[in-house]
């Protein structure tokens, strides 16, 4: 009698718990929904995934909230999705840096291809960049100038080891054919402020660093889109400065595990770009350096595979982040 009531409790059980894990588009979300951004708190990774899971909250009626698990340049937190249940219940918010780790990152402890899948390019943006106004040039040209006769002195900030502005950077130099010492801080604000104290010459930011150009706190010399930004249009492109291989764009994305089902992929994808297409969330976007995308998950997997490609040339060459 006992071996049959814990047989009933059993398979009771078991039926349970595969319902909680069922998960296809008509059932989804069935609970509150973890968007991991795997920086700190402040930055427009994170304050594009706010203004999407807000958004994603109010069509899809469970809350997305943001946890933010900052670590290793964002490998800590990829990882934590990577190894999720494949059911959207946990979705990643990461730059194109994810790709910059695919080609320089031979360790990493998950496979980015073959353990996330790709469901929107949320938006996407330039860097520019910025130099301390006390450093005596206004040009790309200039820089080069003064880069070129003065080896090893200009320190070039970043937000951190092996992110994007680190990267474009060392492409930076590797085009202009220029030698500076890469100085990495815990983040964009820190590697601002350093900027500004003159701790470090130059950084490739975000847009982040608009309303301390307007200021005068800091000189912009070029924005790295194949077009100027609406909000600097006095600043050119690094094409139009003279190096067109150093144009490069970042991107927001959203990631899943790789065996999350299609059809929840299509319509969290499809949530996205509604909420990307609202004119309130543009505005704020663009507030941040971003405008809006929100691809289907196929254009976002070719997106990521180009990136992963273009960073894998530079690592080709040699160079070390780690």
């Amino acid at each position: 009698m006992s071996f049959r009531i814990s047989a009933c409790v059993m398979a009771a059980s078991l039926v349970l718990a595969g319902g909680a894990m069922a998960q296809d588009a008509a059932s989804y979300p069935q609970r509150p929904v973890t968007l991991v951004v795997p920086y700190n708190p402040g930055g427009s990774t994170d304050a594009a995934a706010r203004l999407v899971g807000q958004s994603l909250s109010e069509q899809l009626g469970q809350p997305f909230v943001v946890e933010n698990k900052p670590g290793a340049s964002g490998v800590i937190g990829t990882e934590f999705v990577a190894k999720s249940d494949p059911d959207a219940q946990t979705v990643l918010f990461h730059t194109s840096a994810i790709g910059i780790h695919a080609a320089f990152n031979q360790n990493l402890p998950y496979n980015t291809t073959d353990d996330l899948r790709a469901v929107s390019i949320v938006a996407g943006g330039p860097f520019v960049l910025v130099v301390n106004p006390s450093l005596p040039v206004n040009s790309v040209e200039e820089l080069v100038e003064y880069a070129k006769a003065n080896p090893g002195v200009l320190n070039m900030g970043s937000a951190g080891l092996g992110g994007s502005g680190h990267l474009i950077g060392e492409r930076f130099q590797e085009a202009t054919g220029t030698e500076m010492v890469h100085i990495p801080y815990a983040g964009g604000g820190p590697s601002q402020v350093g900027l500004m104290a003159n701790e470090v010459q130059l950084v490739f930011d975000t847009l982040t660093a608009t309303s301390l150009i307007k200021e005068g706190k800091l000189k912009a010399l070029a924005v790295t889109s194949p077009e100027r930004w609406a909000d600097l249009p006095d600043v050119p492109t690094i094409a139009e400065a003279g190096y067109p291989d150093s144009t490069v764009t970042i991107w927001v994305g959203a990631f899943v595990p790789k065996a999350t089902p299609d059809d929840v992929v299509e319509k969290l994808s499809g949530a996205i770009a509604s909420a990307v297409a609202d004119p309130i969330i543009t505005e704020r976007l663009f507030a941040v350096g971003m405008t809006p995308t929100g691809s289907s998950p196929y254009d976002a997997d070719v997106t990521l595979g180009a990136d992963i490609a273009d960073w894998q040339a530079l690592a080709d060459t040699g160079l070390k982040i780690d």
